[in-house]
C-alpha cells in the first residue's frame, strides 16, 4: 500500500504560479513512477505530467508543456508539480498517482485525495 497526500492547491490569478506537493508513505516510494492527473467539472480525468522512478523520464500533456514542471525527491518521498503561467483552463482538482505508466499514460493503483486549483481570469 502507498498513501498519498497532496497539498499546495488554492486560488490564484491567471499568470500566477502554484507548487503542488505529494507526500508518500507506505511501500517504497522510489520504486514507483509518479503522475499528476487533473479533473475539471464535467470532464474526464487526464494525465498532466509524469516522472519515472529515477526522474530520468518525464511526460507532459501538450496543454501544460513549457509551463508545468514535475520533479521528485526520493529522499523525502515527495513529488512536486510546479505550475507557472496558470490559465483559467487549468482549474481542476489535481490528483497524485503512484504507479503511473508513462508508456501507456495510464494510472497506477494509488491515488491521493486531490487538491483544488482555481485560476481566476
Amino acid at each position: 500500500q502507498v498513501q498519498l497526500v497532496e497539498s499546495g492547491g488554492g486560488l490564484v490569478q491567471a499568470g500566477g504560479s502554484l507548487r503542488l506537493s505529494c507526500a508518500a508513505s507506505g511501500r517504497t516510494f522510489s520504486g514507483y513512477a509518479m503522475g499528476w492527473f487533473r479533473q475539471a467539472p464535467g470532464k474526464e480525468r487526464e494525465l498532466v505530467a509524469a516522472i519515472s522512478w529515477s526522474g530520468s523520464r518525464k511526460y507532459y500533456a501538450d496543454s501544460v508543456k513549457g509551463r508545468f514542471t514535475i520533479s521528485r525527491d526520493n529522499a523525502k518521498n515527495t513529488v512536486y508539480l510546479q505550475m507557472n503561467s496558470l490559465k483559467p483552463e487549468d482549474t481542476a482538482v489535481y490528483y497524485c498517482n503512484a504507479g503511473v505508466s508513462i508508456a501507456t499514460m495510464t494510472s497506477g493503483n494509488y491515488w491521493g485525495q486531490g487538491t483544488q486549483v482555481i485560476v481566476s481570469s
